[in-house]
């Protein structure tokens, strides 16, 4: 339905200012400007070297882990309001999670910029999760040109650099869509790992109340038949958090697995998890 609203105001035209009308992914890029047009302080990463970095493919898409007895706990579109919340249950279930994060949408602001994301961003990495990028504004990469999705990308390369002191190897796309020849392109030459997912929470279409058992139901049926390890839930949905989450690591604990970052989860040491600006070579530490 998002979808749909975005292609018919598109078509209309419907002009005006504010949040409402410039926060991405629904800013009608076409017609003015849009958050996505703001850029990253610093210096572009765009032409940094991209050599590869492990075993983990960069040619093909990715939608199961490897390593057995573990289930990939994935986030996109934040961080968010919600995020510190989610950050303190996983704590408390030692559990790791990757976020794939945004760097300018839903009229948040930019992560680099505004509170409360570099703190929430660096408590990440500090806690042993994973960052990875779900690229800048949320477009849709099969639908833009090719120079507008190597934006998306280094922008937030950029932005995530400014906080941490580097920037992922791993993205997911939005819409789960990147499909065509020169999307799957262009990700490979800036040398990312495509990462789908084989358990869907359904929390994007259960995120109510009176909804989230669903999502509930969702997640226990995928955990009873294996192999369905690498998660997607949304950390810009509170139900998803405060109440999935939590019922979701306890039927991890129960069939005795654990937790973890997609990184791990693909058996790809954290060194290969980020690059480094400028060199582009591998990076494990957090400045």
């Amino acid at each position: 339905m998002e979808e749909d609203v975005v292609q018919i105001l598109d078509f209309v035209g419907y002009c005006g200012t504010g949040k409402a009308y410039c926060s991405d992914p629904d800013c009608q890029y076409k017609f003015g400007k849009c958050d996505s047009d703001n850029t990253p302080a610093g210096a572009s990463t765009l032409g940094d070297p991209r050599p590869i970095l492990g075993q983990v493919p960069y040619n093909t898409d990715i939608f199961a882990c490897t390593k057995p007895n573990v289930v990939a706990l994935t986030y996109d579109d934040g961080p968010y309001l919600y995020t510190s919340q989610l950050l303190d249950i996983l704590d408390t279930f030692g559990f790791k999670a990757t976020f794939f994060v945004t760097g300018n949408n839903l009229g948040k602001g930019a992560i680099d910029t505004a509170a409360p994301y570099p703190d929430l961003l660096t408590r990440m990495v500090a806690g042993g999760h994973q960052i990875a990028s779900h690229t800048w504004s949320h477009y849709s990469l099969d639908e833009i040109t090719t120079d507008m999705r190597k934006q998306q990308m280094v922008k937030n390369e950029r932005a995530i650099a400014n906080v941490i002191g580097k920037y992922p190897t791993y993205m997911r796309p939005p819409y789960s869509q990147c499909y065509t020849a020169g999307c799957q392109a262009d990700m490979q030459s800036l040398g990312y790992h495509r990462v789908y997912f084989d358990l869907d929470s359904t929390d994007y279409l259960n995120p109510l109340p009176s909804q989230i058992q669903a999502a509930k139901d969702a997640v226990a049926n995928a955990l009873a038949t294996t192999p369905h390890q690498l998660a997607i839930q949304h950390d810009t949905i509170e139900q998803s958090v405060s109440v999935l989450s939590s019922y979701f690591f306890s039927e991890i604990k129960k069939k005795g697995w654990t937790g973890v970052t997609a990184g791990e989860c693909l058996e790809d040491p954290q060194g290969n998890w980020y690059r480094t600006p400028g060199t582009g070579a591998g990076s494990g530490a957090a400045r």
